[in-house]
């Protein structure tokens, strides 16, 4: 059964936001079933390398988003359709990607969201570079722990803390 979330426009939270409502200015393109979603950040930081992902995931994910970033890299997906059934079944709202996943065709049936810079077909290292809990900055902001993510079709929105009116 899918759940029955609230949809938050981003539009309605910059409206309310003008000041302090910081959006990212990358591109990223929807993966799973659901185009919008929100909840408080949980970050990653790393490199072509996704070790230590499931143990972020295995955390659970209920009320809480996913950041990772990836440095925008293309050559290596950061996670495919297991790892992404993984995030699905531990329930978090989504997974936003500063990177690439792969196996697409394995998110669409998934209710959370999935959202990235593209897809590629190479497997990620696994190095153990990976780190959680670290500030991250890209697409012109910085998104701590614990900040709290909007996204939907517009954009990716991050404010000190949440607020839907």
């Amino acid at each position: 059964m899918a759940r029955q979330e609230p949809i938050v426009r981003t539009a309605d939270i910059c409206d309310n936001h003008r000041e302090d409502a910081r959006v990212c200015e990358l591109g990223f393109f929807d993966y799973a079933g659901r185009r919008h979603f929100h909840g408080a950040v949980v970050t990653f930081a790393t490199y072509e390398d996704n070790k230590g992902l499931r143990d972020v995931l295995a955390q659970g994910g209920e009320g809480r988003v996913l950041v990772v970033d990836g440095r925008g890299s293309r050559r290596r997906a950061l996670c495919g359709g297991n790892i992404g059934a993984e995030a699905h079944r531990q329930g978090w709202e989504g997974i936003v990607f500063n990177g690439c996943i792969r196996d697409s065709h394995e998110f669409a049936d998934l209710d959370f969201g999935v959202k990235a810079i593209g897809t590629t077909a190479m497997p990620p290292r696994q190095d153990g570079i990976g780190r959680e809990g670290q500030t991250l900055t890209f697409g012109r902001i910085s998104i701590r722990p614990g900040d709290y993510l909007y996204a939907d079709q517009d954009a990716v929105i991050i404010l000190d803390g949440p607020d839907h009116s």
